[in-house]
């Protein structure tokens, strides 16, 4: 199965060239499953701590419209998120969006961080711990939005679940790249499971992205990295191998309480 990550920049006004870019790549090389940063189609309004509530419906209007536009990755699955309004309610949504189906499985943003550049808590409600398995034609799939990658319970939670693929669209900064990578390389040892993750890139306010989108295999081995001037990278992976790692240590330690 072939996989694709990518980088997009929904800040600086080159969203339309950025993606442009990754179409012409997913189209020369054929990914199955496609991960996009997070809330990927609209500036990132947690840059500032002061809500607007236009800017957030404009926000939403724009995710729907570009939903339509994912077809032209060509790809079987993608994994992303947008922004929704649920109960009178802001939140952030992981979506898997499968080809001529839509939207299959979704789930509202857990874990939300309230700092400088990233005031998400502060523009949207956090929704509930739950993190189940989505079911796709290539199999079942994991979303883990970005700080949710820093509880690794949940990474492993799903891998014994029987989940061989985690997707984590993210939206982190330039400065934190090596941590992230970091926890991203545990999250997928701990799973026995391949992580693909995404990242912004750009400048919002004082948040300025990393890019940085990454491939880890189960043993934790980065497989792709995007650059500035690769911001997409597609690499076959064969879920035979995942399942084979979450049989193996440290996944088959006996966790059960005595």
């Amino acid at each position: 199965m072939r996989v694709m990550v990518c980088e997009l920049d929904a800040d600086g006004g080159t969203l339309e060239a950025g993606w442009e870019r990754v179409v012409d790549h997913a189209l020369r090389h054929r990914p199955g499953l496609a991960v996009l940063p997070e809330l990927p189609f609209a500036p990132w309004l947690p840059a500032t701590d002061e809500v607007d509530p236009q800017a957030w419906s404009d926000a939403v209007t724009a995710h729907e419209r570009w939903l339509g536009r994912l077809r032209e990755l060509g790809a079987e699955v993608v994994v992303t998120s947008r922004p929704i309004v649920a109960a009178g309610n802001r939140h952030n949504e992981g979506i898997v969006w499968v080809a001529g189906e839509g939207v299959v499985g979704s789930r509202t943003k857990t874990f939300l961080p309230d700092e400088p550049g990233f005031h998400e808590a502060t523009w949207y409600e956090r929704g509930p711990v739950r993190f189940d398995p989505v079911t796709t034609p290539l199999g079942q799939v994991g979303v883990l939005l970005c700080t949710e990658l820093w509880f690794p319970e949940h990474a492993r939670a799903l891998g014994q679940a029987g989940v061989g693929l985690l997707a984590a669209p993210r939206a982190t900064p330039v400065g934190s790249r090596h941590r992230w990578e970091a926890v991203a390389r545990v999250d997928a040892i701990t799973a026995g499971a391949y992580l693909l993750t995404s990242n912004r890139s750009g400048r919002a306010g004082p948040a300025t992205f990393g890019g940085g989108s990454w491939v880890v295999d189960p043993d934790g081995e980065v497989l792709a990295r995007t650059t500035d001037a690769t911001p997409a990278v597609t690499v076959e992976i064969d879920l035979a191998v995942a399942r084979a790692a979450r049989s193996s240590y440290p996944r088959d330690v006996d966790e059960t309480p005595r």
